[in-house]
């Protein structure tokens, strides 16, 4: 009852840091100073002069007639609150942002993430976090290119614009003098075209590296391995343009028709797993795809499903879920022992789990950034209403260990005879998978079995891309 003129505005919740003085003041017979001085000590987390206000608060509490353990019970309430909380002229400023923040953001989404990732432009952990709310709320996003975005974030009312100057080691400045050049004269037709109107102070090493690992010349060249291995070249090659414009000399040896490819290696791309951990190291998240788009052929085979299914279905207690380690966050118990929280990203969501430090230390080598694992998770429930849960991690393998283990026994299944092409050049060296195949033809189903066993692993799968046309059992 003391309480209630104090906290009726705020309908029992204690909001301001002048409710916790006020508090101290009727229960406890505080003066405004010494509330004061409470206020401070909770603020500063000063833990011994936090015990001495704590005794005086319940003392003066029990001599005005209040029970101790009643006392006890309000000053550990108020502790916690004092740590965060604010007085009320900044809580009723931080909710009128917040509303305005919700509001915009609700409204007018595109325009929302442009200015608040436009903020974080050098934050990369940050930026991940928008990229993630970007995808949830289904806002179609035109990740890097160098004739499509802008030095900063931007959209266009439908389109959200990834920042060309958020790209990690792409200077703003340099990169705004390239968007300039594009706007004044036209998108850049290829590579040849971009260095020679492109000045070579604002191009170097580390920039081009970063522009070619986010994929922003992914639309003049897609083999971003070549473009890498021709840094060097490229930037020789624009100093060499350049001076010559400065001189008006023309190179009489320069033969146009090989322009384009007279100073880029030769060589193939990287596989999908390298371009993605480069795209993951310039950008801090996947943007051009997912690492476990190459592992599907598995998820049937190991019976892997997302981890919101797993989370939100209470008949389901265990299960496989596959995932790629975004961030591990190592961290210490009383008695020394390391355990982690580690944030993954699987095809639909991105989630945090708690790894105990038996599970911790058996796989650090696989807890790394960018590396895609299963993982085996079991469901306690904490009551019988289901409503309260923990979910513990009890098993970790590699993805890519699994890829390369041959499957004992598969079947393939085809409408048309002459589907069988696919999968006639199945390696019989050193195989171990019994192979199946119905052909359906019309009607009918034609069963044969492959006389000699064939060397399949899910990376083989994959690259025959039939997902759809296969049975492990």
């Amino acid at each position: 009852p003391l309480l209630e003129d104090i906290l009726k505005p705020t309908y029992g919740v204690i909001i301001y840091q002048e409710q916790v003085m006020q508090i101290a003041q009727k229960l406890s017979g505080f003066t405004a100073g010494q509330a004061d001085l409470l206020r401070r000590a909770m603020g500063k987390k000063k833990r011994a002069e936090l015990e001495k206000q704590k005794q005086g608060f319940i003392e003066g509490a029990i001599k005005n007639g209040i029970a101790k353990d009643v006392a006890t019970g309000i000053f550990l309430k108020i502790e916690p609150f004092a740590e965060y909380g604010f007085n009320k002229s900044h809580a009723a400023a931080y909710a009128v942002i917040a509303y305005q923040t919700a509001f915009l953001k609700t409204y007018y989404p595109n325009e929302f993430f442009v200015a608040s990732m436009s903020m974080e432009i050098s934050n990369q952990k940050k930026l991940s976090e928008f990229y993630e709310e970007l995808k949830r709320l289904n806002i179609s996003v035109i990740r890097p290119d160098i004739n499509e975005s802008f030095a900063d974030f931007s959209s266009d009312g439908s389109k959200f614009y990834y920042a060309l100057g958020a790209i990690k080691n792409v200077g703003f400045e340099a990169i705004s003098n390239i968007v300039k050049e594009r706007m004044r004269n036209g998108k850049f037709k290829d590579l040849i075209d971009f260095i020679n109107r492109v000045n070579p102070k604002n191009i170097n090493k580390l920039q081009l590296e970063g522009l070619v690992q986010a994929g922003a010349f992914d639309n003049i060249n897609r083999n971003r391995n070549s473009l890498i291995k021709s840094i060097p070249n490229i930037i020789t090659k624009s100093k060499n343009i350049h001076e010559n414009k400065l001189n008006n000399q023309i190179d009489l040896f320069d033969d146009s028709g090989n322009e384009q490819t007279s100073f880029i290696e030769n060589i193939d791309d990287w596989i999908i797993e390298t371009k993605l951990a480069k795209e993951f190291e310039t950008l801090g998240f996947y943007i051009s795809d997912h690492p476990l788009n190459q592992y599907k052929s598995m998820f049937m085979q190991y019976n892997i499903i997302d981890y919101e299914k797993f989370e939100n279905n209470s008949d389901i207690i265990s299960s496989n879920i596959a995932c790629t380690v975004l961030k591990v966050q190592e961290k210490k118990t009383q008695k020394g022992n390391s355990y982690a929280i580690v944030k993954f990203s699987d095809l639909s969501n991105v989630f945090e789990l708690f790894i105990f430090s038996e599970i911790f230390e058996l796989n650090r080598d696989n807890l790394v950034e960018g590396n895609s694992l299963m993982i085996t998770l079991i469901k306690n429930y904490l009551d019988d209403s289901k409503v309260q849960k923990r979910i513990n991690v009890k098993k970790i393998i590699s993805l890519k260990e699994l890829t390369n283990k041959q499957i004992n026994k598969i079947t393939f299944k085809f409408n048309d005879i002459k589907d069988l092409k696919k999968i006639e050049k199945l390696s019989i060296r050193e195989g171990k998978t019994d192979v199946k195949i119905f052909v359906n033809k019309n009607g009918k189903n034609h069963v044969f079995y492959l006389k000699n066993k064939r060397k399949i692993n899910n990376e083989v799968l994959n690259s025959l891309n039939l997902i759809e046309n296969i049975v492990i059992d």
